[in-house]
């Protein structure tokens, strides 16, 4: 196996681990395997290079290249002559990372708010002689108790302090 074999089985390798990886946390294999792709990559890349290098449709790029803009972990760049839309990996993913993780985390902190909202109305509307059930009870009081953290996460995730840290650290 030649040298240049070599460093495009390590590239294919880190891009599909990344795509697994990504999709392990629920942000989508396509959105890690470009992320990754661009990272590695000198030079800016254009949409169709991405879907030949990636063997994606155009669409589906497009789709996970501006969740990517949207988390700071991309950039759009001009280059001079085209018409066409290019993007290389940010300046720094390491803060990119921090920031779109916790912009993540938040999300799903204040949709499971959500749910216990809905949970906590099911239990309201339960009649007053079953509110005395054993299983009423406790149902509620863990509803209560997630109810409490969910609030104290979302205070911690929307702290000015923790959103400066994830900038900074380097």
């Amino acid at each position: 196996m030649s040298e240049q074999d070599r460093l495009t089985e390590v590239r294919i390798q880190l891009v599909e681990t990344g795509g697994r990886t990504s999709q392990e946390l629920g942000a989508g294999r396509i959105v890690g395997q470009i992320m990754v792709y661009l990272y590695l990559q000198k030079d800016a890349q254009s949409l169709d290079s991405i879907g030949e290098a990636l063997a994606l449709s155009k669409a589906s790029i497009s789709i996970a290249v501006r969740q990517l803009e949207q988390l700071g972990l991309v950039r759009r760049v001009w280059v001079k002559g085209d018409r066409k839309k290019y993007y290389r990996s940010a300046d720094n993913i390491g803060s990119g990372l921090q920031q779109g993780l916790l912009a993540f985390l938040r999300q799903k902190v204040q949709f499971f708010g959500t749910e216990l909202e809905g949970a906590s109305t099911i239990l309201d509307d339960i009649s007053p002689e079953n509110k005395k059930n054993d299983e009423y009870l406790f149902l509620r009081q863990r509803v209560n108790r997630a109810d409490k953290l969910q609030k104290i996460l979302l205070k911690i995730l929307g702290n000015p302090l923790v959103k400066f840290l994830a900038k900074n650290i380097k």
